[in-house]
């Protein structure tokens, strides 16, 4: 499951980055409407990527149950970062990003 939390954080990351507001306030500038798209495009595809290390955990109905928990988790956690520790927040999305082929290779 540390695969999947670290899948849906970098992506509701991305998502979050994706906003104006938010890109401006962890980075200090606005996003280009190329940069814009592709952080879409990016969240969308990890959070869709982190439903597999749940589903092949477990069985299709459990692993559903955990992959909507860790969901809610890393959405909670970034929501609680990033008014309060925002650089916090968008380091703790890189090492996500980058340790999660180590974890899917360390568990696979």
């Amino acid at each position: 499951m540390l695969l999947a939390l670290l899948l849906c954080y970098s992506g509701f990351t991305a998502l979050c980055l994706s906003m104006d507001r938010h890109h401006a306030d962890l980075l200090g500038r606005k996003p280009s409407m190329r940069s814009r798209q592709w952080l879409k495009v990016a969240g969308w595809v990890l959070l869709a990527i982190s439903l597999w290390p749940a589903v092949s955990a477990m069985n299709w109905a459990l692993g559903l149950v955990d992959w909507f928990a860790v969901l809610m988790l890393s959405a909670l956690l970034l929501v609680l970062l990033i008014p309060y520790r925002p650089r916090l927040a968008l380091a703790l999305a890189g090492v996500s990003f980058l340790a999660s082929p180590i974890v899917a290779f360390a568990q696979y």
